[in-house]
């Protein structure tokens, strides 16, 4: 996807419970077709940090202790999506959660000519993943994830990017709450995939394959929305 191919910038949404790997893909993602990752997190603290407007709104409310509303958040997304990074399209992850905030989005998106190109759904099989999240490790100096099965470490106890030894595990990457977050997601996203499925906009990846067969059938996706 590039300049020639493309009028107007793809707006994908990457959706997936914890451990299907959003993060992975989406890094692929940029590097392949030169898209933008926005996570709603990290433009929230971005837009504070560079006091925006939006992010002036956002840091009031936080410092009240308060969450903030759709309003600012699409305020935020609004304003990263106006970053000349984001010609090519972006890639949001975390955003939208509801079908109120899909509808919020896309009215957001119409005021600029524009509109979601694909909803794309990591399916994956809970037991299946229960076992791949609770095998996740960290390399605490570079931030490089590993499994215990899926992606060791050349070196046991050594980072391959890095060479750091000091590896950490999330507290909360355990099978109860794994079992718990997988439950919480398919509730949540349900309506959501509902909402896009009807727009004809949903796309379906079976994320239990392996990492690079995952990417291809997203390559294939974003390539067949730029023709």
């Amino acid at each position: 996807m590039d300049a020639a191919t493309t009028t107007t910038p793809a707006v994908l949404i990457l959706l997936g419970p914890p451990g299907a790997g959003k993060g992975t893909q989406a890094r692929k993602l940029e590097q392949e077709f030169g898209l933008v990752q926005l996570s709603t997190g990290d433009m929230l603290r971005a837009a504070v940090a560079a006091g925006t407007e939006a992010g002036k709104q956002a840091k009031s409310v936080m410092e009240a202790g308060q969450l903030v509303s759709d309003e600012i958040v699409i305020a935020i997304l609004r304003e990263r999506m106006d970053g000349p990074d984001c010609r090519r399209g972006v890639i949001l992850d975390g955003f939208p959660r509801t079908t109120v905030q899909a509808e919020a989005l896309d009215a957001m998106l119409a005021e600029s000519g524009q509109s979601v190109s694909a909803a794309i759904s990591l399916e994956v099989e809970d037991e299946a993943m229960i076992e791949r999240i609770s095998g996740r490790f960290t390399c605490a100096t570079c931030g490089e994830g590993y499994h215990d099965s899926f992606k060791p470490t050349r070196v046991p106890g050594v980072c391959d990017k890095c060479g750091g030894t000091e590896m950490i595990r999330r507290a909360d990457d355990n099978a109860e709450t794994v079992a718990s977050r997988l439950a919480a997601y398919h509730e949540q996203t349900e309506p959501l995939i509902r909402y896009y499925g009807d727009r004809g906009l949903l796309k379906s990846v079976d994320a239990m394959q392996g990492i690079e067969a995952v990417t291809r059938d997203l390559d294939a996706i974003v390539r067949d929305l730029a023709r």
